[in-house]
């Protein structure tokens, strides 16, 4: 190149040194992350901005803790619809503003429905979204859980006994309220029709009953639910409610024959013995899914605040590593 010409590559007014970097490109520089060799991966975030990746391992932690919570989710959320439904259907929702709550079991699903689904999409959205705050209130959720099933374990292996020994009088109040709770309807009769049994300690115990007993006025009077016959459907397709009427009168080589003399006290008792270890495997495999649940949103914690650290660190920028969910 000849003395009189200039260089293309450089400026005409730097003469000859290489231009100052900008502001502009003084703060591009100084948010590009670290570099390729390091640890962490980085991604676009959803504001636009740089965010460190969490590692493999923890990614399979992240998803798989949103993969359970997601389908407790589903099922607390059905739970909770089949409980306003009921509740709907049977007059209580709404009629009791202002009021005492209703001893209603589907108020318990409804509530139980709303605890558990309250708890689970904390744990999903904290997970998709690694918000630190939402998966701290999924694992306190879920370690109150865990307590409140080990004290309800505690008390029924506890009072195992007396509970067994108050189930006729269980039984007797089901009777004496037969009419006036549709869902204490529906459960007398499935334990009747499933083991084969009429009333507590024999079917004369249905005489406590308002519009069974014998001198009550109405057209009940001395008779039996359809559930304490022997054949309550008389092979038919439905089943036939006036197959119990009279049997209250009837001696007992008559009343045989049609309905069962049985109390359910006795068979539901030996059907609790028989049941129990599949009932107590059932919690203890829910309470092993809640530990595995706790444990997954824990190591997830501890992965973001590992994270949080190292975006923190000199060098990596202050905003690095805060993923916004919107």
């Amino acid at each position: 190149m000849e003395k009189g010409e200039r260089s293309p590559l450089l400026s005409q007014d730097t003469g000859g040194q290489e231009p100052p970097l900008s502001k502009s490109n003084l703060l591009t520089s100084s948010h590009l992350g670290p570099p390729l060799g390091e640890k962490w991966a980085w991604r676009t975030g959803f504001g636009g901005g740089q965010a460190a990746s969490l590692p493999w391992e923890s990614s399979c932690l992240k998803y798989l803790t949103f993969l359970f919570n997601f389908l407790f989710s589903l099922l607390s959320l059905l739970a909770l619809a089949i409980g306003l439904w009921g509740l709907a259907v049977k007059g209580s929702l709404g009629s009791n503003w202002g009021g005492s709550l209703p001893a209603d079991p589907m108020l318990g699903l409804v509530l139980g429905g709303l605890a558990v689904s309250a708890v689970s999409l904390a744990g999903c959205l904290g997970a998709l979204c690694e918000n630190a705050c939402l998966l701290r209130c999924f694992s306190g959720g879920l370690l109150a859980f865990l307590v409140l099933e080990a004290v309800a374990g505690v008390l029924v292996v506890a009072l195992w006994g007396p509970l067994q020994d108050s189930l006729e009088h269980a039984l007797r109040v089901a009777i004496t309220h037969y009419q006036d709770d549709p869902d204490l309807q529906f459960l007398m009769d499935q334990v009747q029709l499933g083991l084969q049994c009429c009333g507590a300690a024999s079917y004369q115990d249905w005489q406590q009953n308002l519009y069974f007993n014998c001198s009550s006025p109405g057209i009940q009077a001395c008779s039996l639910p359809a559930s304490c016959c022997i054949d309550p459907r008389e092979d038919g397709a439905s089943v036939n409610d006036q197959c119990g009427f009279g049997a209250l009168r009837l001696d007992e080589n008559a009343a045989q024959r049609v309905v069962h003399l049985e109390g359910c006290g006795a068979p539901l008792s030996r059907w609790l013995h028989r049941n129990v270890r599949a009932v107590g495997g059932f919690a203890i495999a829910v309470a092993l899914v809640q530990g595995a649940e706790l444990l997954l949103a824990t190591r997830l914690l501890k992965a973001l605040a590992v994270r949080k650290a190292a975006a923190e660190s000199p060098g990596l920028g202050g905003e690095a590593g805060r993923v916004p969910c919107n």
